[in-house]
């Protein structure tokens, strides 16, 4: 499959990648593959999630043989993202938090303070310290480490109302910054809950890489490829969490491949 794109990422999240992929791309096969038997990589030592992250990679690469992987997981992506690039032959894109982007908008803006709402393990890396002080120096940046809110939208994806929770999860950080205008959503589970998010709390402008990612791909990879609108599916774990297939038939013909380990 070398006019194909292989997406990766620990569970439901890189949809939110995948959608603004399939944007770019509306002619050719893509592959998703989770790591649903690691989920959550928040929770996980640095080191064996880098091993983790590589073998699974070179796994899902050897069965699709795309033309490229986007590691749609900001936690792999600042982990491991080097490792796969030296590991593959093929060009690797990682997703970051859009740090820069929020930084820029700040410039034009009398409000300079954003949010960034991130894994406790993304907010506390040094990467991430790195992305504010090269783009956002200039402005007061408040960061959130929830790893609730991606067993949220792991839920949200499997059908369950979540608003009632999303609203308690987050108030009494919002609430600390009432002129708080902007938020980077530094997790790909984050924008699934957009619509949420934007209904809840209608002033704030939610930031997030997945446009900028399916770009970046673009530029590596020709827009213009063709093939077949399929998408295959495939995991880690011992089945596909739920709702996975429903949202991505809307992108093009789901085919099931099953668990990886297998």
């Amino acid at each position: 499959m070398a006019d194909s794109i292989l997406i990766f990422d620990s569970g439901v999240g890189g949809l939110s990648v995948l959608s603004q992929v399939r944007q770019q791309f509306p002619a050719i096969c893509l592959n998703y593959l989770m790591d649903t038997e690691m989920f959550p990589y928040g929770d996980r030592d640095d080191d064996v999630l880098i091993q983790r992250i590589l073998n699974v990679c070179v796994r899902g690469c050897e069965k699709y043989n795309p033309a490229l992987l986007i590691v749609a997981c900001n936690t792999a992506s600042t982990l491991a993202l080097s490792q796969l690039r030296n590991a593959l032959p093929i060009p690797v894109v990682g997703v970051v938090p859009a740090i820069r982007v929020a930084g820029e908008r700040c410039t034009t803006d009398a409000q300079n303070t954003f949010g960034l709402l991130a894994t406790p393990a993304t907010v506390r890396r040094p990467y991430t310290d790195q992305l504010i002080n090269d783009f956002a120096n200039h402005c007061t940046v408040q960061r959130f480490g929830s790893k609730e809110l991606v067993a949220i939208a792991e839920r949200k994806m499997g059908g369950e109302t979540i608003t009632t929770e999303l609203q308690q999860h987050l108030t009494p950080w919002l609430a600390e910054f009432p002129d708080m205008q902007k938020v980077v959503l530094g997790c790909t589970h984050y924008p699934l809950l957009r619509d949420e998010l934007e209904t809840c709390w209608p002033h704030i402008e939610w930031i997030d890489s997945g446009e900028a990612v399916a770009r970046q791909a673009a530029r590596i990879f020709p827009a213009s490829a063709t093939g077949n609108q399929q998408i295959n599916l495939s995991w880690t774990g011992p089945q596909c969490p739920q709702g996975v297939s429903q949202f991505l038939a809307q992108y093009g013909h789901v085919e099931q491949a099953g668990s990886l380990n297998k």
